[in-house]
């Protein structure tokens, strides 16, 4: 016997739908050289090609180490939104007690409840091996970092390949760190299946407007915009060649 009903089918198809369309829409498609995230990889890069030209980069290490412990954070929550999952499902019949005096139906069979709770279990493991996967990442950036050369007149073109490879690697960890973030977005989404499927396509329409707003028309993305606008420091780019970062500028 099916434990879904045709609307919970429509409302979880909808649900993946915008969550994968809207990670299609800012990584993968022509609209994504106008998000915030776009012009946060552009700083990124300015950023690593900024600390090239310095000697002193303990300012850089020590931002570095405050994203990753961001991230560690992030990961860590993941683990215990995991944990309480498990928790979760030791306590069904409990749960579902709580439920049925606040008036929600719609969840009482203890095989559906606990379908649904595997379900947001499943989405804080890819958050979590999303956060971990950016720690990495940004752990490899801090050793490209300590392994970029001084920018002497002799060594600058290769510190400034390795700025480069340490941009990338920036960028990857922030677009890790994006998904994970994404998926703890819509893990809020999710909990509105546990009331009702109709509200769960409710839940889920608010948080990819939420993210949209943000990554489209929110006041972040304007600044931004406005920083990326500013003439580069001088003694960045006026010397050598300019770090090609594989594609055009989307901005002006």
């Amino acid at each position: 016997m099916d434990i879904f009903s045709s609307a919970d089918y429509l409302a979880l198809g909808w649900f993946l739908a915008a969550w994968l369309g809207f990670n299609a829409m800012i990584d993968l498609s022509p609209l994504k050289s106008a998000t915030l995230s776009a012009a946060m990889d552009d700083h990124r890069r300015r950023w690593m090609t900024t600390m090239s030209e310095r000697s002193v980069r303990i300012m850089d290490v020590g931002i570095l180490g405050g994203l990753q412990q961001g991230t560690a954070f992030f990961a860590s929550t993941a683990l215990l939104a995991i944990g309480g999952c498990f928790a979760f499902l030791n306590s069904t019949e409990r749960v579902l007690q709580i439920a049925g005096h606040l008036g929600l139906k719609a969840s009482s069979a203890p095989v559906l409840w606990e379908a649904k709770v595997l379900g947001l279990t499943v989405i804080f493991a890819y958050a979590f091996f999303k956060f971990g996967w950016s720690y990495r990442l940004f752990n490899y950036t801090t050793i490209l970092v300590g392994a970029t050369p001084e920018a002497t007149a002799e060594t600058r073109e290769n510190a400034r390949l390795f700025a480069a490879e340490a941009g990338d690697l920036m960028v990857q960890a922030g677009r890790h760190f994006n998904r994970g973030q994404r998926a703890l977005f819509f893990a809020i989404g999710y909990l509105g299946w546990f009331v009702d499927p109709r509200l769960f396509a409710v839940t889920t329409l608010a948080i990819l407007l939420v993210l949209i707003r943000r990554q489209f028309f929110s006041r972040a993305r304007s600044a931004a915009l406005s920083a990326h606008q500013l003439p580069s420091s001088p003694s960045i780019f006026s010397v050598g060649t300019k770090i090609d970062t594989g594609s055009s500028n989307p901005f002006t």
